[in-house]
């Protein structure tokens, strides 16, 4: 479990994510941070930032293992990455999205998949898209002791459906069924919603609707707090930005260019250098002469026969 520095205590969901409170106009109240983390070092790195929440997501599908979408990510690579992220993990709370086709069909699977998320892989909540269709598992998931945390608007999960990233809830009809969605994960006991791709207007009057907290992707800054994929923020990802993200740093040409650098090293015969074949050696110790047996034995005689 993550602990919260010189308390020891752990951090629920809900004390993590409340925060946000109250909404009076004018209040001063900090805004929840969230990025997405897949393996051990960038978890580490991530949390030792100051991260609010990190979140293993399904995502890694694209921006780990180069797939298209994240419909064919299965719930073994989920749990294995989560596993490398919790190692990583002291302080932020950890979130694992729980991939496509793991909680669609028979609810009792669904939680035994999402048991397997907190017990074998150390999540401390899981994520789950859908709103309305999704009340019924949430609560059994909830009731179960497992936090939730919603995602509507634009679930990519449901691109298929959805017929490509597109922004959601434009048209009026659109707008009030993603407001049914964002109250039934809070009535099913979400502990926080996800709004993606969500016109900012619409992201803003569902925030201050609800009593658990917005954490927003492409939907305004309005949201009670904002998530990115990490790999757009920093720079590795081979395709195009997306509109809403914004890129902090270069990695990707930053790892290029120290590649490129090695190798005209190694072809050049600069590497390895002389001072990187030579091998520290100890001084040596000066080792006492030990006396023989035989010796000790003749000083004895001798200092008889001198008596």
């Amino acid at each position: 479990m993550s602990r919260i520095p010189g308390t020891g205590k752990s951090p629920c969901p809900t004390s993590c994510c409340a925060r946000h409170r109250p909404r009076a106009p004018h209040s001063n109240f900090q805004k929840i941070t969230c990025l997405t983390a897949y393996d051990y070092p960038t978890a580490r790195l991530v949390d030792e930032a100051g991260v609010d929440v990190i979140l293993v997501g399904d995502s890694l599908g694209m921006v780990v293992l180069g797939q298209e979408s994240t419909l064919s990510v299965t719930i073994e690579e989920m749990l294995h990455h989560t596993r490398a992220v919790r190692r990583g993990v002291r302080r932020a709370l950890v979130v694992a999205d729980m991939p496509y086709g793991s909680y669609h069909s028979d609810l009792g699977q669904s939680l035994n998949n999402a048991v397997r998320f907190v017990k074998e892989a150390g999540a401390e909540a899981v994520k789950v898209e859908g709103g309305e269709r999704r009340l019924e598992l949430i609560s059994r998931l909830t009731e179960a002791e497992i936090p939730v945390m919603g995602h509507v608007g634009l679930t990519p999960q449901s691109v298929n459906a959805l017929g490509g990233y597109r922004v959601q809830g434009k048209t009026a009809d659109a707008a009030e069924q993603l407001i049914r969605d964002a109250h039934a994960v809070e009535a099913a006991g979400a502990f926080a919603v996800v709004l993606e791709a969500v016109p900012r207007e619409l992201a803003a009057h569902i925030t201050r609707e609800l009593r658990i907290p917005t954490i927003g992707i492409g939907a305004g800054p309005e949201c009670d707090g904002q998530i990115l994929v990490l790999h757009d923020a920093i720079g590795l990802t081979f395709t195009v930005l997306p509109k809403f993200a914004r890129r902090y740093a270069n990695v990707g040409e930053m790892i290029s260019r120290t590649v490129r650098e090695y190798c005209d090293d190694v072809r050049a015969g600069m590497f390895p250098s002389m001072p990187s074949l030579i091998m520290r050696r100890e001084p040596r110790r000066k080792k006492k002469r030990r006396r023989s047996t035989r010796t000790a034995i003749g000083k004895m005689d001798s200092c008889r026969r001198a008596r």
